[in-house]
């Protein structure tokens, strides 16, 4: 994934302390920790931009919901018996699947920061699995549009021991325009810029609202704006927000199935930028985000061959989109909706060392003639290792360091105690 290399080649990686510090042939470090992966493809850590981990204890619970079910179900109902236990095993359990799905950066989207317990339960959480993390504070659904975000609340994670670290970043979850009032998305998103922070905001209702004239004329769109889904934004409104530099997430596999809206990759890529990518929420979907690029590559290219034979009366002759751009959703542009480019994303010396080892010695991949296609069809028992932050996190298919038949059981127990009341009338 980086521009001043070639796609994919046969090299040596040093790593020092948490970065990568060299990449080449047989770096002269003799005291150094070998481990050698022969038939191995090692990339840079995938990046899932946008998940609502605390819902992890509800896995698949909602596979066959629409989005009006999942939003009835699980936010008007379930949602306000959250105790910060709950959250704290669903981040817990959720950011460790991502870590053994190839995940080292997360954009955890908490919109169910109930009290300050519950945030620092899912801030800890976080920390406890080891994963990168950008933790987006937001709060609960169910508040009115007139609700301004609490900010004492972000300000105490800035500030006190709940605050960044080397792996963990705060952001804003913000109501946003399409669900707030033009007052309290002018303050929101004022609030974030004057952190510094990334303010992120889903889009899904609808045509823009008044509110979204009242941000941009307040001047508060830019790189540190990112826009979920984005259903609904007008062909004028998606080319102003692009050229602010604003970002945008997609989340594809939830979007087609639940109805959010038909993905935006295709409207993005023509207008000369790319979405990153998302699972969303483990309530409908597996989390993988391997899984999620393949079917917006799948599902964008669809349109083109669908778009083409309208005009022609054929398929097109050759793919729209390659692999390599599917895998950059999942890496480079991640990075940048996240905030984090100077850090993650691609393989080059001084960054993060955050990487991926798959194995594609195994049927649904060997031979694998063409790398990037390989990493890109890679599942979850092809993940070989993880390594973040210079530090192995997952080696020989196993997670390390993590009682996870303790972890098991607590989920277990968190959903089923959530989900007693409810599940005959689901």
């Amino acid at each position: 994934m980086s521009p001043n290399r070639p796609d994919a080649e046969r090299v040596d990686i040093l790593v020092e302390d948490d970065r990568l510090a060299g990449i080449g042939e047989s770096p002269d470090r003799r005291d150094a920790d070998v481990v050698e992966l022969p038939g191995r493809i090692v990339i840079p850590g995938l990046i899932n931009a946008h998940l609502h981990t605390w819902q992890s204890a509800l896995r698949l619970k909602g596979a066959d919901w629409t989005l009006p079910q999942y939003l009835h179900n699980v936010h008007g109902d379930v949602a306000p018996r959250y105790t910060p236990d709950d959250i704290h095993i669903g981040n817990l359990a959720g950011a460790l699947n991502q870590i053994n799905c190839g995940t080292t950066t997360l954009g955890d989207w908490c919109h169910n920061c109930i009290t300050r317990e519950h945030t620092d339960a899912a801030v800890e959480a976080l920390r406890q699995s080891g994963i990168r993390a950008v933790f987006l504070h937001g709060t609960p659904q169910r508040d009115p549009p007139d609700a301004a975000h609490p900010l004492d609340d972000i300000d105490r994670l800035l500030d006190g021991p709940g605050g960044a670290g080397e792996l963990l970043t705060v952001g804003l979850a913000v109501r946003g325009p399409q669900y707030s009032t033009p007052d309290v998305a002018v303050a929101d998103l004022r609030a974030a810029d004057e952190r510094g922070l990334i303010a992120s905001m889903h889009q899904s209702g609808g045509s823009p609202t008044g509110a979204w004239e009242a941000v941009r004329t307040a001047v508060l769109l830019g790189p540190r704006t990112n826009v979920v889904h984005g259903a609904g934004l007008t062909d004028e409104w998606l080319a102003t927000l692009v050229d602010l530099g604003v970002s945008f997430t997609t989340t594809p596999e939830n979007e087609l199935g639940q109805g959010h809206c038909v993905p935006m990759t295709g409207r993005l890529l023509a207008l000369g930028t790319a979405p990153s990518l998302g699972t969303d929420t483990d309530t409908a979907v597996s989390g993988e985000v391997l899984t999620a690029a393949r079917i917006a590559l799948a599902h964008q290219r669809g349109l083109d061959h669908e778009e083409h034979r309208c005009e022609t009366g054929m398929m097109s002759t050759r793919a729209s989109i390659s692999s390599k751009q599917a895998l950059s959703w999942a890496t480079v542009e991640g990075a940048r909706a996240l905030g984090l480019t100077d850090r993650v994303g691609r393989l080059e010396q001084g960054m993060q060392a955050d990487l991926v080892v798959i194995d594609p010695r195994s049927l649904n991949l060997w031979p694998a003639h063409d790398p990037i296609a390989a990493a890109l069809h890679a599942g979850v028992a092809d993940i070989e290792a993880v390594m973040i932050a210079g530090r192995w996190r997952k080696r020989d298919h196993s997670l390390m360091d993590i009682n996870s038949d303790e972890v098991r059981n607590r989920l277990r127990e968190s959903g089923e105690r959530l989900l007693m009341r409810h599940s005959s009338a689901w």
